[in-house]
């Protein structure tokens, strides 16, 4: 029951942030600017860490939930659990946000999705989509290894986190829309399918492997935390 009750948690925080944080791409980009959007993601976490947090811990990242397996704060069967929940927290969300927009009588071609080369932010190359992926999420999930480190921490670390997703976004949303998770991703995807879907390899795997990075590295600044 209590695993249950954890994935459920993923559920609901990762369908929170597509919908708050796709959808405020989606709809009020233009209004917003790339600092709105990012704070819509960045607050969309600060709210769910101390909501979800105390239940399941707030992962609602696939790459994140990697983490937390890989140094042994999750179990294998947990780690199935979350990505599961995660996944389908994102593609409810992205459900929901295609038929907001679908409800106004026009074409839905935003879900806030990620991409790259011409016609979407900077025009950035697959390769360069790829190395920035890698680097944010690097960013993203060394901050967390470091506030979460110390349990004194406890009361700012959802702010913390949070503020670290709002920075991360501010720089990769004209690159790529910023993934640094494979869920947040592929719910948009999945919904609006073509180029979308076919460069969903980059926001799947430049996460997982900048979340990885960010665990070697903590591990070799951090000898005794690690």
């Amino acid at each position: 029951m209590k695993s249950f009750q954890k994935y459920v948690a993923e559920f609901i925080g990762t369908f929170v942030l597509v919908l708050f944080g796709c959808g405020s791409a989606a709809t009020a980009g233009g209004e917003l600017g790339y600092l709105g959007i990012a704070m819509a993601f960045g607050l969309s976490i600060v709210a769910l860490v101390y909501t979800i947090g105390p239940i399941s811990g707030c992962h609602v990242n696939p790459a994140v939930s990697l983490v937390m397996l890989v140094t042994r704060k999750l179990s294998a069967k947990d780690f199935f659990g979350y990505v599961v929940a995660q996944v389908a927290g994102a593609v409810a969300g992205s459900a929901l946000l295609y038929a907001i927009i679908d409800s106004t009588g026009k074409a839905v071609t935003n879900l806030g999705q990620n991409g790259f080369s011409d016609g979407y932010g900077i025009g950035i190359t697959a390769l360069m989509a790829f190395v920035v992926e890698i680097v944010l999420t690097f960013v993203f999930v060394y901050a967390i290894l470091g506030v979460t480190s110390e349990p004194g921490n406890s009361r700012v670390a959802g702010l913390v986190i949070g503020l670290t997703l709002a920075f991360v976004h501010i720089l990769g949303i004209g690159l790529t829309g910023t993934s640094v998770n494979p869920a947040r991703s592929f719910g948009p995807a999945i919904l609006l399918g073509g180029e979308a879907w076919n460069e969903l390899w980059v926001f799947v795997t430049a996460p997982f492997l900048g979340a990885l990075l960010a665990v070697a590295v903590y591990r070799l600044l951090n000898v005794r935390k690690a």
